[in-house]
């Protein structure tokens, strides 16, 4: 069945960062007393917000010493002044949901701001600038529902007709906990199949065959 919406995750569905920010992420806990390697980095906090992130590690005893959410914002220029790529094929897919009249819109758990940065420098901007809800905007991010279901409720959708694309196992139990359907994008090497899976979500490693599981191709 065609959806009426289809929601993106931003990090790792529509840009490339996640390589990036988690490697940041290791290092700044690691240095704060709180050691973790990139991997864990990636299967624990990869598609949570910033301050759901922090509360996990201070519920477990440990004060970092800083804001984790403030001093990202404050060197997000820094931590992206090398550039971000575009997921390969994402253009082609909003080619096809363009020609099949369907809507879209991004729900992530980053703030606006660093969606039009990330999103600016790719060029992928002018299809989303409008279209944009961050989990600031909901009382619980990710893997809650109230992220989807904002989302699909500003653009005038019920949620069992919406899908969502995601890349992360939080996102994908937040889809699903959302009552929408989810499909799980593994591209990246250190994407966490298993998890994916488990979490309910579609799998598929290649954006060139998200317009044939939309039923749109």
């Amino acid at each position: 069945m065609r959806p009426s919406l289809v929601i993106f995750d931003c990090d790792g569905v529509l840009v490339d960062t996640e390589t990036t920010a988690n490697n940041v992420l290791c290092r700044w806990l690691t240095e704060a007393g709180y050691p973790v390697t990139y991997e864990d980095c990636r299967k624990r906090f990869a598609g949570r917000s910033m301050p759901s992130v922090q509360a996990e590690i201070e519920a477990e005893g440990h004060l970092l010493g800083f804001h984790l959410m403030d001093r990202w914002y404050s060197e997000i220029n820094q931590i992206f002044s090398q550039g971000v790529e575009a997921i390969p094929h994402i253009e082609e897919v909003l080619a096809a949901l363009r020609d099949a009249g369907i809507p879209w819109c991004v729900a992530s758990s980053a703030k606006i701001e660093k969606m039009h940065l990330t999103l600016g420098t790719t060029g992928l901007i002018d299809h989303f600038r409008d279209v944009l809800y961050s989990a600031t905007m909901v009382p619980r991010g990710k893997p809650f529902p109230d992220l989807f279901l904002h989302a699909a409720r500003e653009m005038g959708h019920a949620p069992e007709n919406c899908v969502v694309i995601e890349d992360s196992v939080w996102g994908t139990q937040a889809g699903i906990a959302a009552g929408m359907r989810v499909f799980s994008y593994h591209g990246d090497p250190h994407s966490d199949r298993e998890g994916l899976a488990a979490a309910g979500g579609v799998l598929f490693d290649d954006m060139r065959d998200l317009p044939r599981l939309l039923a749109i191709a």
